[in-house]
């Protein structure tokens, strides 16, 4: 009996069901944060195809000063975060773990950041966090946003 009590758990990880893509549709949509004169806005399309397409703008006093195209992809070996930022070469981030309101991405090797991070918060507002080391401090910054009306 006690040997069942142990292995029940254990068979229930070696079963649990595989990462999917279509379980990160909440993250699809349009969001905005706003900072004073700085606009932040971040879009993602449906999952479909083994593929989230997105892409975000920050806007300074009316003028872009940055701008990112992003994927999030699922292929055999799994998902991923992949993101290009203006003038940057492209990065891409393995899925570390993802709940219904959370998901991490992480590359270890990445200069800054080394961990991507989405929320669904309680009141329906999205959080996008990067985090790591940055010559040699720990450094977090959150990126906080509210649905937004598609253009």
């Amino acid at each position: 009996m006690f040997h069942t009590m142990l292995a029940l758990p254990l068979a229930a990880a070696l079963f649990q069901t595989p990462a999917s893509l279509d379980s990160l549709s909440w993250m699809s949509g349009c969001w905005e944060g706003r900072n004073g004169n700085r606009v932040v806005a971040e879009q993602w399309m449906k999952p479909a195809g083994g593929l989230m397409m997105g892409m975000s703008r920050t806007v300074v006093n009316d003028r872009a000063t940055e701008f990112e195209f992003l994927q999030i992809r699922q292929d055999t070996s799994g998902i991923a975060y992949v993101a290009k930022p203006s003038g940057q070469a492209e990065a891409s981030f393995k899925l570390l773990r993802q709940s219904d309101r959370e998901v991490v991405f992480e590359n270890p090797q990445h200069d800054f950041p080394q961990r991507i991070i989405y929320r669904l918060q309680a009141d329906g507002s999205l959080t996008a966090r990067i985090e790591g080391k940055s010559n040699g401090a720990d450094r977090g910054i959150d990126f906080p946003m509210k649905r937004a009306t598609c253009p």
